[in-house]
Protein backbone atom coordinates (compact mmCIF):
# COMPACT_ATOMS: atom_id res chain seq x y z
CA UNK A 1 0.00 0.00 0.00
CA UNK A 2 1.40 3.63 -0.98
CA UNK A 3 3.07 5.16 1.89
CA UNK A 4 1.65 8.36 3.54
CA UNK A 5 3.73 11.25 4.08
CA UNK A 6 3.75 14.26 6.06
CA UNK A 7 5.65 17.24 6.91
CA UNK A 8 6.17 18.84 10.21
CA UNK A 9 6.46 22.95 9.20
CA UNK A 10 9.89 23.84 7.55
CA UNK A 11 10.26 19.86 6.39
CA UNK A 12 7.75 20.58 3.22
CA UNK A 13 11.15 20.07 0.52
CA UNK A 14 12.53 17.25 2.17
CA UNK A 15 9.29 15.55 2.33
CA UNK A 16 8.33 16.15 -1.19
CA UNK A 17 11.36 15.15 -2.55
CA UNK A 18 11.20 11.97 -0.25
CA UNK A 19 7.96 11.10 -1.62
CA UNK A 20 8.74 11.41 -5.33
CA UNK A 21 11.82 8.94 -4.33
CA UNK A 22 9.48 5.98 -2.86
CA UNK A 23 6.35 6.79 -4.71
CA UNK A 24 5.03 8.18 -1.56
CA UNK A 25 1.44 10.35 -1.06
CA UNK A 26 2.10 13.79 0.81
CA UNK A 27 -0.94 14.62 3.25
CA UNK A 28 -0.74 17.86 5.03
CA UNK A 29 -0.65 18.90 8.22
CA UNK A 30 -2.56 22.30 9.56
CA UNK A 31 -0.66 23.13 12.52
CA UNK A 32 -1.47 26.57 14.53
CA UNK A 33 -1.65 28.36 17.83
CA UNK A 34 -4.36 28.79 20.52
CA UNK A 35 -4.23 31.85 22.31
CA UNK A 36 -2.51 30.21 25.31
CA UNK A 37 0.01 29.49 23.27
CA UNK A 38 -0.87 25.33 22.95
CA UNK A 39 -0.49 23.32 19.73
CA UNK A 40 -3.74 22.67 17.22
CA UNK A 41 -2.89 19.88 14.51
CA UNK A 42 -5.06 18.17 12.02
CA UNK A 43 -4.14 15.94 9.23
CA UNK A 44 -5.20 16.38 6.01
CA UNK A 45 -4.44 12.87 4.33
CA UNK A 46 -6.32 9.17 5.26
CA UNK A 47 -4.11 7.29 6.98
CA UNK A 48 -6.42 3.82 7.64
CA UNK A 49 -4.68 0.98 6.97
CA UNK A 50 -1.50 2.31 5.55
CA UNK A 51 1.88 2.94 7.07
CA UNK A 52 2.64 6.57 7.67
CA UNK A 53 6.21 8.68 7.96
CA UNK A 54 6.34 11.75 9.54
CA UNK A 55 8.99 14.41 8.28
CA UNK A 56 11.06 16.28 10.67
CA UNK A 57 14.55 17.39 11.42
CA UNK A 58 14.86 18.05 14.80
CA UNK A 59 17.43 20.74 15.05
CA UNK A 60 14.79 23.03 17.27
CA UNK A 61 13.40 20.00 19.45
CA UNK A 62 12.41 21.91 22.60
CA UNK A 63 9.65 23.43 20.43
CA UNK A 64 9.13 20.67 17.18
CA UNK A 65 8.66 17.32 19.84
CA UNK A 66 5.17 18.06 21.06
CA UNK A 67 3.32 19.15 17.87
CA UNK A 68 5.47 15.72 16.56
CA UNK A 69 3.59 13.71 18.95
CA UNK A 70 0.37 15.48 18.26
CA UNK A 71 1.01 14.27 14.94
CA UNK A 72 2.15 10.92 15.45
CA UNK A 73 -1.15 9.64 17.63
CA UNK A 74 -3.19 11.80 15.58
CA UNK A 75 -2.68 8.99 12.60
CA UNK A 76 -2.13 6.05 14.60
CA UNK A 77 -5.79 6.82 15.94
CA UNK A 78 -6.80 7.29 12.37
CA UNK A 79 -5.91 3.93 11.53
CA UNK A 80 -2.40 4.04 10.55
CA UNK A 81 -0.55 0.77 9.81
CA UNK A 82 2.42 2.08 11.54
CA UNK A 83 4.36 5.35 12.51
CA UNK A 84 7.47 6.31 11.47
CA UNK A 85 9.73 9.29 12.50
CA UNK A 86 11.89 10.11 9.47
CA UNK A 87 14.87 12.52 11.12
CA UNK A 88 17.23 13.83 8.95
CA UNK A 89 19.05 15.18 12.20
CA UNK A 90 18.63 13.59 15.41
CA UNK A 91 18.91 16.02 18.58
CA UNK A 92 20.04 15.17 22.37
CA UNK A 93 22.58 12.92 21.33
CA UNK A 94 25.39 15.22 23.02
CA UNK A 95 24.70 14.70 26.63
CA UNK A 96 25.68 10.83 26.97
CA UNK A 97 26.87 10.95 30.27
CA UNK A 98 26.10 12.23 33.54
CA UNK A 99 29.84 14.57 33.20
CA UNK A 100 28.91 16.79 36.37
CA UNK A 101 26.98 15.57 39.63
CA UNK A 102 23.47 16.52 38.75
CA UNK A 103 23.17 16.39 35.13
CA UNK A 104 20.96 15.26 33.18
CA UNK A 105 21.49 12.31 30.92
CA UNK A 106 18.84 14.01 27.99
CA UNK A 107 19.95 11.02 25.05
CA UNK A 108 18.48 9.03 27.46
CA UNK A 109 15.28 10.40 27.96
CA UNK A 110 14.65 11.88 24.34
CA UNK A 111 15.11 8.37 23.09
CA UNK A 112 12.73 7.30 25.58
CA UNK A 113 9.59 9.40 24.61
CA UNK A 114 11.10 8.83 20.83
CA UNK A 115 10.54 5.49 21.34
CA UNK A 116 7.18 5.58 23.04
CA UNK A 117 5.83 7.98 20.48
CA UNK A 118 6.82 5.37 17.03
CA UNK A 119 7.31 2.69 15.94
CA UNK A 120 10.50 3.10 13.89
CA UNK A 121 13.34 6.12 13.08
CA UNK A 122 14.95 6.97 10.27
CA UNK A 123 18.00 9.63 10.61
CA UNK A 124 20.97 10.17 8.90
CA UNK A 125 24.60 10.42 10.92
CA UNK A 126 23.70 10.46 14.64
CA UNK A 127 26.08 11.42 16.97
CA UNK A 128 27.54 8.34 18.42
CA UNK A 129 29.81 8.88 20.30
CA UNK A 130 30.04 6.73 23.85
CA UNK A 131 26.86 4.95 22.20
CA UNK A 132 27.62 1.94 20.00
CA UNK A 133 24.47 2.14 17.95
CA UNK A 134 21.18 4.17 18.29
CA UNK A 135 20.10 0.21 19.93
CA UNK A 136 21.77 1.27 22.98
CA UNK A 137 19.19 3.88 23.82
CA UNK A 138 16.34 3.56 21.67
CA UNK A 139 13.91 0.27 21.89
CA UNK A 140 12.22 0.68 18.39
CA UNK A 141 13.48 -0.64 15.17
CA UNK A 142 16.26 2.77 13.83
CA UNK A 143 17.93 2.43 10.33
CA UNK A 144 20.88 4.92 10.82
CA UNK A 145 21.83 6.26 7.38
CA UNK A 146 25.79 7.05 6.49
CA UNK A 147 26.15 10.42 4.57
CA UNK A 148 29.63 10.27 3.46
CA UNK A 149 29.51 8.22 0.02
CA UNK A 150 27.60 11.70 -1.01
CA UNK A 151 30.04 13.65 0.42
CA UNK A 152 32.91 12.23 -1.49
CA UNK A 153 30.90 11.77 -4.74
CA UNK A 154 30.01 15.47 -4.66
CA UNK A 155 33.68 16.34 -3.41
CA UNK A 156 35.10 14.80 -6.39
CA UNK A 157 32.75 15.77 -8.76
CA UNK A 158 33.02 19.20 -7.98
CA UNK A 159 36.52 19.96 -6.50
CA UNK A 160 39.46 19.36 -8.55
CA UNK A 161 42.99 17.92 -7.00
CA UNK A 162 41.13 18.15 -3.41
CA UNK A 163 42.94 17.25 -0.23
CA UNK A 164 40.58 15.63 2.47
CA UNK A 165 40.97 17.54 5.59
CA UNK A 166 39.92 15.81 9.03
CA UNK A 167 39.02 18.87 11.77
CA UNK A 168 39.69 16.47 14.31
CA UNK A 169 41.70 13.17 15.50
CA UNK A 170 37.45 11.26 15.80
CA UNK A 171 37.30 12.41 12.08
CA UNK A 172 40.17 10.39 11.57
CA UNK A 173 37.92 6.84 9.83
CA UNK A 174 35.58 8.97 7.92
CA UNK A 175 37.85 11.35 6.21
CA UNK A 176 39.53 8.38 5.71
CA UNK A 177 36.97 6.90 3.71
CA UNK A 178 35.75 9.55 1.74
CA UNK A 179 39.26 10.26 0.70
CA UNK A 180 39.13 6.68 -0.51
CA UNK A 181 36.10 6.66 -2.09
CA UNK A 182 38.01 9.44 -4.24
CA UNK A 183 41.13 8.10 -4.68
CA UNK A 184 42.23 11.03 -2.60
CA UNK A 185 44.81 11.99 0.35
CA UNK A 186 44.09 13.07 3.70
CA UNK A 187 45.53 14.72 6.74
CA UNK A 188 43.78 14.80 10.17
CA UNK A 189 44.16 17.97 12.85
CA UNK A 190 43.83 17.75 16.11
CA UNK A 191 41.66 19.99 18.26
CA UNK A 192 42.09 20.90 21.57
CA UNK A 193 38.33 22.02 23.00
CA UNK A 194 38.22 25.04 25.67
CA UNK A 195 34.64 25.68 25.99
CA UNK A 196 31.52 25.51 23.70
CA UNK A 197 33.38 28.88 21.59
CA UNK A 198 37.12 28.49 21.79
CA UNK A 199 39.06 25.60 20.19
CA UNK A 200 42.60 25.59 19.33
CA UNK A 201 43.66 23.64 16.43
CA UNK A 202 46.89 21.88 15.16
CA UNK A 203 48.17 21.25 11.59
CA UNK A 204 50.58 19.18 10.94
CA UNK A 205 53.03 20.13 8.15
CA UNK A 206 51.16 19.95 4.82
CA UNK A 207 53.53 21.92 2.38
CA UNK A 208 53.69 18.85 0.24
CA UNK A 209 49.98 19.29 -0.88
CA UNK A 210 50.08 23.27 -1.68
CA UNK A 211 49.43 21.30 -5.35
CA UNK A 212 46.05 20.53 -4.06
CA UNK A 213 42.29 22.28 -2.40
CA UNK A 214 41.53 21.60 1.37
CA UNK A 215 38.68 20.11 1.55
CA UNK A 216 37.34 20.15 4.99
CA UNK A 217 34.84 17.50 6.56
CA UNK A 218 32.68 17.24 9.46
CA UNK A 219 29.47 15.86 10.49
CA UNK A 220 27.97 18.49 12.24
CA UNK A 221 28.82 22.10 12.75
CA UNK A 222 27.17 24.30 14.51
CA UNK A 223 29.28 27.24 16.35
CA UNK A 224 31.39 26.45 13.26
CA UNK A 225 34.48 27.63 15.72
CA UNK A 226 36.23 24.84 14.80
CA UNK A 227 35.73 25.09 10.62
CA UNK A 228 36.53 28.78 11.23
CA UNK A 229 40.08 27.87 13.11
CA UNK A 230 41.17 25.16 10.78
CA UNK A 231 40.37 26.96 7.96
CA UNK A 232 42.64 30.42 9.23
CA UNK A 233 45.45 27.67 9.87
CA UNK A 234 45.36 26.14 6.39
CA UNK A 235 45.86 29.65 5.61
CA UNK A 236 48.55 30.38 7.64
CA UNK A 237 50.94 27.79 5.86
CA UNK A 238 50.02 28.96 2.05
CA UNK A 239 47.49 25.79 1.23
CA UNK A 240 44.75 27.34 -1.26
CA UNK A 241 41.63 28.63 0.13
CA UNK A 242 40.07 25.75 1.48
CA UNK A 243 36.36 24.03 0.33
CA UNK A 244 33.97 22.49 3.16
CA UNK A 245 31.38 19.68 3.47
CA UNK A 246 29.07 19.12 6.49
CA UNK A 247 26.37 16.45 6.72
CA UNK A 248 24.57 18.43 9.26
CA UNK A 249 24.66 22.54 9.03
CA UNK A 250 23.12 23.84 12.33
CA UNK A 251 24.85 26.72 12.53
CA UNK A 252 22.76 30.31 12.75
CA UNK A 253 22.99 33.41 10.79
CA UNK A 254 26.22 35.23 12.67
CA UNK A 255 28.19 31.86 12.02
CA UNK A 256 27.20 31.61 8.20
CA UNK A 257 28.39 34.93 8.05
CA UNK A 258 31.23 34.23 9.57
CA UNK A 259 32.58 31.18 7.67
CA UNK A 260 31.36 32.26 4.14
CA UNK A 261 34.75 34.63 3.65
CA UNK A 262 36.85 31.75 5.25
CA UNK A 263 35.92 29.51 2.61
CA UNK A 264 35.77 29.11 -1.50
CA UNK A 265 32.62 26.88 -1.28
CA UNK A 266 30.69 25.23 1.71
CA UNK A 267 27.97 22.88 0.78
CA UNK A 268 26.08 20.84 3.50
CA UNK A 269 23.29 18.05 3.54
CA UNK A 270 19.48 18.87 3.29
CA UNK A 271 19.46 16.95 6.75
CA UNK A 272 19.11 20.46 8.21
CA UNK A 273 17.03 23.28 5.72
CA UNK A 274 20.15 25.64 5.32
CA UNK A 275 21.16 27.89 2.37
CA UNK A 276 24.13 25.86 2.02
CA UNK A 277 22.66 22.91 1.05
CA UNK A 278 23.72 20.96 -2.13
CA UNK A 279 24.04 17.30 -1.33
CA UNK A 280 20.37 15.70 -1.17
CA UNK A 281 19.73 12.56 0.98
CA UNK A 282 15.92 12.03 0.36
CA UNK A 283 16.90 9.51 -2.05
CA UNK A 284 19.03 7.72 0.76
CA UNK A 285 16.73 7.66 3.09
CA UNK A 286 13.82 6.67 0.85
CA UNK A 287 15.77 3.54 -0.08
CA UNK A 288 16.34 2.86 3.91
CA UNK A 289 12.47 3.20 3.85
CA UNK A 290 11.71 1.02 1.19
CA UNK A 291 13.86 -1.74 1.38
CA UNK A 292 13.66 -1.89 5.61
CA UNK A 293 17.43 -1.27 6.45
CA UNK A 294 17.29 -1.66 9.87
CA UNK A 295 20.23 -1.50 12.01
Amino acid sequence: MQRLIFALPGNEAFAGALARHCDGELGRIETRAFPDGESYVRLHGAPQGRPVDIVCTLERPDTQFLPLAFTADAARELGASEVNLVAPYLAYMRQDKRFQDGEAVTSRTFARLVSSTFDSLVTVDPHLHRYPALAAVYTIPTITLQAAPLLADWIGGHVAAPLIVGPDEESAQWAGAIARRIDAPYAVLTKTRHGDRHVEIAVPDLSAWRDRTPVLVDDIASSGRTLAVAAQQLAGQGLRQPECAVVHALFGADTWNTLRPLFARLVSTDTVPHPSNGISVAGLVADAIVHRAWD
